[in-house]
């Protein structure tokens, strides 16, 4: 495809809070074995999209670690691949960018140089699989000037909730922070748009001082730009805080939800670890979970999503939660509603119970 790709790896950071400590919103880890970055990264490369440039703004080392410049997803590439971009204004400033703005003109030449003649703006916040050349098509066939990205769910936190006519053009932009009632039109802060006439955007915005891309930019251009909207189907979730990724994993529970992800479209790739299979022993006892590779269980699991490696001792009992890699529950230990970072370890007799929209988060490498 004629199209190129820069990826915000960076969202809402302050909002995740404790998961984001040690790394982007990006490389948060979903779903067991994956990290989001996995789906806009497969969902890409299935559509033929193979110049993608990261942008982060900290703590990116864990991202760069799974990505290994893209080995997994066959983007390792003499001609053009994967191109992960620090996080600062200008090459000769140590300023760390404040804004989409900012970040989108601190890689201008790289944007303007490389071959394709369209980009796609997106974030990495999000679990979806989706075809883009349905959204190339569809942009062309509307001649419009910037085709977004939506679905629909109810609006939360801030979002971006576009007006849409019978004919698919935006004719107006609101900026929410506040649930809706009902399910409306989202925007996914996916953009598709000529390289062209995002720079010129990009130089005039921050030629002004202007810092959000959102309201700066798509709000204030909306009569004067084409704007269509192109409705993504089937499963998506935008993850923009705690409550969003604990709501959006436990779905995932679901078996025609998982395969509304999983099998709606392309493969989604990740990076491999060759991991033993997991081992239940005689008193393992597993109801409507997913387990990844390399686990051991001897407890009682029930409702939950285990990470690789995660070891239930006998007599614990984990349920309605979230145990990420290399996590230990020891003997006779309750978990109910709890979220563990990797390398967790809660110790014997413990019992630890948030509630489904609160709960309990436990930083990387915890001994509780």
């Amino acid at each position: 495809m004629n199209i190129m790709s820069v990826l915000f790896a960076s969202d809402n950071e302050n909002k995740l809070n404790e998961l984001t400590i040690h790394r982007t919103t990006a490389s948060l880890p979903f779903c067991g074995r994956y990290r989001l970055i996995d789906f806009i990264l497969s969902n890409l490369v299935n559509s033929g999209i193979t110049t993608i440039g990261i942008i982060a703004r900290n703590n990116y080392n864990s991202l760069m670690d799974h990505i290994r410049m893209g080995r997994d997803w066959d983007l390792n590439r003499k001609n053009s691949g994967i191109a992960v971009f620090p996080p600062f204004v200008t090459n000769s400033s140590r300023d760390l960018y404040k804004s989409k703005i900012e970040a989108l003109y601190s890689v201008a030449d790289y944007i303007k140089w490389a071959k394709e003649d369209y980009i796609l703006i997106t974030n990495g916040n999000i679990a979806y699989n989706f075809d883009f050349e349905k959204l190339s098509d569809y942009h062309t066939e509307k001649n419009a000037d910037i085709t977004m990205l939506t679905y629909k769910t109810t609006a939360a936190a801030r979002r971006i909730l576009p007006k849409i006519d019978k004919n698919g053009r935006v004719s107006e932009i609101v900026l929410s922070g506040v649930s809706a009632s009902s399910v409306v039109d989202v925007a996914m802060n996916v953009y598709l748009m000529k390289k062209s006439l995002l720079l010129d955007l990009v130089q005039a915005a921050f030629n002004k001082g202007q810092s959000d891309f959102e309201k700066d930019i798509l709000l204030a251009k909306t009569h004067e730009l084409k704007i269509f909207a192109y409705e993504a189907k089937g499963f998506v979730a935008v993850i923009d805080d705690i409550k969003s990724y604990y709501y959006e994993s436990m779905k995932l529970l679901d078996k025609k939800t998982r395969d509304g992800l999983f099998d709606g479209g392309g493969n989604i790739y990740t990076k491999v670890k060759d991991s033993a299979p997991t081992v239940y022993g005689d008193k393992a006892s597993v109801k409507n979970s997913l387990i990844a590779d390399g686990c051991k269980i001897n407890g009682s699991v029930e409702n939950s999503i285990l990470f690789r490696g995660v070891n239930i001792e006998e007599g614990a009992r984990v349920a309605n939660s979230i145990i990420m890699e290399n996590g230990q529950i020891l003997n006779n230990s309750n978990m109910s509603y709890v979220i563990t970072d990797k390398n967790v370890v809660v110790k014997e007799n413990r019992t630890i119970s948030g509630f489904e929209t609160y709960p309990i988060v436990i930083v990387k490498d915890k001994i509780v």
